[in-house]
């Protein structure tokens, strides 16, 4: 009965005091510090840890939706390439990515690039160390972390699915999850230029993971080309997705795996007031994923006179992405607006890519490029330490460092291994020309 009363009391005091949510800026103690800081550390680490679960769910959500949005024969490519892109997100977090995007006094570039070296966890137990226990845990802050940078990579494989070489596109993982997403993000997140002198805003990453993501799917897409037969005779024929219950199942893991993309944004769990933020983020972020999928559904009704399934399953995460920068402040109704906003956007940008001949296949240029972009913008509409020039040129540098890497990448490796494969392998389907083997080997086999 004591033990009990104790925990009440420091569950308590923990909750007599309220930061403010800081989203994923590297923690900074307010005034007002916890009564009962082990606690408070105890309940954010277990946030981290919990978040980070539902984050690598996303992982499952990615490769469930670019399983069912490719042609059957190239099911198993997909497959392929989210087990290897996420398990070497992992190692090349570890050895580079994390330090290098959390620098702290560690700067090689002051503002601009941090120090390289290799992550650390505290002692067993933490024993023999000055963990600084206002905060949590450093193993729980990593695991989260690493889901934010896996997801990035997550975005370029349903763009360039179906005609990509497995090789090559993991040889671009390696750099993209070691070093594009981890510097560019220290801009931000580490307490370089962006955050410093442009006050930047993206509370959870709808420019520094998602449109991230996008900027390297598009130089990817221009520089592979599109998909044999989809634009001849100056038209476009569309290749249908084999699985459209997979595709479904894959959006509705993706908008679960998001309340802990954004509510463990928040970075604390140690007083009452962040715990109310972070039921808040979770209402909104809902609700915008509702907003885009109803305004995908009902456009295209309108325009096509029919709705369609894979606009509405991709307005709703237009709609998740467009929230992402800012999942806090919004109202209910703000939050279904902007929401919506990222779904009308899904609509009309599919379309106007496939007139500029860029095939992505899954609309991941639309959904995390452009609802990005959007969401980025939009952050200054309920958010007053938001500008509109700091957030447009904070997206500008971003997406200029980005798309450029990505592209002197993917041509240097084009034009060291080559990057596509054989016009045979593509038409047979890549399962059987890359991989030998099959998904459905009794359906293929009638």
């Amino acid at each position: 009965m004591k033990l009990k009363s104790s925990i009440a009391l420091a569950v308590l005091a923990t909750a007599a005091t309220v930061q403010p949510g800081l989203a994923q800026e590297a923690a900074v103690l307010v005034d007002e510090t916890p009564l009962n800081t082990e606690i408070g550390y105890i309940f954010t680490t277990f946030m981290f840890l919990v978040a980070g679960f539902l984050v690598f769910w996303m992982a499952a959500g990615f490769t469930m939706l670019e399983a069912g949005l490719v042609r059957q024969k190239n099911t198993t490519m997909q497959l392929m390439k989210n087990m290897g892109l996420f398990s070497l997100a992992a190692i090349m977090y570890y050895l580079v990515g994390y330090n290098l995007m959390y620098p702290g006094d560690g700067w090689a570039i002051d503002g601009w690039l941090g120090a390289f070296s290799i992550a650390s966890l505290e002692p067993v137990g933490l024993a023999d160390t000055e963990t600084d226990l206002t905060y949590a845990s450093v193993g729980s802050d990593f695991f989260f972390q690493l889901m934010f940078c896996a997801t990035t990579a997550s975005i370029v494989s349903g763009a360039l699915a179906e005609r990509i070489k497995l090789w090559p596109f993991l040889i671009f993982v390696v750099i993209l999850t070691g070093l594009i997403y981890p510097i560019q993000a220290s801009w931000k997140w580490g307490g370089g230029y962006l955050d410093s002198a442009l006050g930047f805003q993206d509370f959870a990453g709808s420019t520094v993971v998602h449109s991230v993501g996008g900027w390297a799917a598009l130089a990817g897409a221009l520089i592979l080309g599109p998909r044999i037969g989809k634009y001849k005779d100056g038209g476009v024929h569309p290749m249908p997705g084999a699985n459209l219950p997979l595709a479904t199942l894959g959006t509705f893991i993706l908008w679960l795996g998001w309340f802990g993309f954004n509510g463990g944004s928040q970075l604390y769990m140690d007083t009452a007031g962040n715990v109310a933020d972070i039921s808040r983020i979770f209402a909104n972020t809902n609700t915008a994923a509702a907003g885009g999928a109803i305004a995908a559904l009902i456009l295209t009704q309108v325009l096509y006179k029919k709705p369609d399934l894979t606009m509405v399953l991709n307005g709703a995460l237009a709609g998740l992405v467009s929230i992402t920068a800012e999942p806090l402040t919004p109202s209910l109704g703000a939050a279904t607006l902007i929401g919506a906003v990222g779904g009308v956007i899904v609509v009309f940008t599919v379309p106007f890519l496939d007139k500029l001949k860029i095939d992505d296949v899954v609309g991941a240029i639309p959904v995390h490029l452009f609802a990005g972009i959007w969401g980025t913008l939009a952050v200054v509409l309920t958010n007053d330490a938001a500008t509109f020039m700091g957030q447009l040129l904070s997206i500008i540098i971003v997406g200029v460092f980005v798309f450029v890497v990505s592209a002197v990448v993917w041509a240097v490796l084009k034009g060291v291994m080559g990057i596509r494969v054989s016009e045979e392998a593509e038409i047979t389907g890549l399962d059987v020309g890359e991989l030998g083997m099959e998904a459905y080997p009794e359906f293929a086999k009638g």
